[in-house]
């Protein structure tokens, strides 16, 4: 309710050295929405959460299932470098979010999906690291395809970025 009822300048303010701006705005927007249209309760159906500004697939799974129990899988980088690593997954079908989203689903802890996210999540920021992952203390290195081929280090791979687009003829990119 207070940052529902706050000015932007003052939420800007607070914010101040944080950097992504856009993030303070959807924060306050999203109270605002939230507020208006749901009594300042975050609402608990995915597509009534995915209606609230600033907030996408991710931090919807992500707060559905902690908070309400909803049995929504999470994809973040962590999640996805686990899973890659787990299932030594490669290939261009691996370069979109939907194949982790149900890979994720097909493990997730129906009684307690808010815990397992957590766990995954977690799992990816501690011990499955981007570059020299823990693999020793991993609970899961013994059903770790990339860690018994060696691919830990390979995997996930880089998602091909895309062409630079020149700039139309008579526009300048500099300044």
């Amino acid at each position: 309710a207070a940052l529902a009822a706050a000015r932007e300048e003052d939420v800007l303010a607070e914010w101040s050295g944080l950097g992504y701006y856009h993030r303070a705005r959807n924060l306050l927007r999203g109270a605002r929405h939230v507020t208006v249209h749901h009594g300042g309760r975050f609402p608990s159906s995915l597509e009534a959460a995915l209606a609230v500004p600033g907030v996408g697939l991710y931090t919807a799974s992500a707060i559905l299932s902690i908070a309400h129990g909803a049995a929504l899988p999470v994809v973040d980088g962590n999640v996805r470098r686990v899973l890659s690593r787990l299932f030594a997954l490669r290939g261009p079908e691996w370069q979109k979010d939907a194949p982790f989203y149900n890979r994720a689903d097909e493990l997730l802890d129906r009684e307690a999906p808010g815990d397992w996210n957590q766990a995954v999540m977690e799992l990816g920021a501690t011990l499955c690291l981007p570059r020299r992952p823990a693999c020793p203390a991993c609970p899961l290195r013994a059903d770790c395809r990339a860690a018994a081929e060696g691919l830990q280090d390979e995997l996930p791979e880089k998602r091909a970025r895309r062409a630079p687009v020149p700039p139309a003829p008579g526009r300048s990119t500099s300044g």
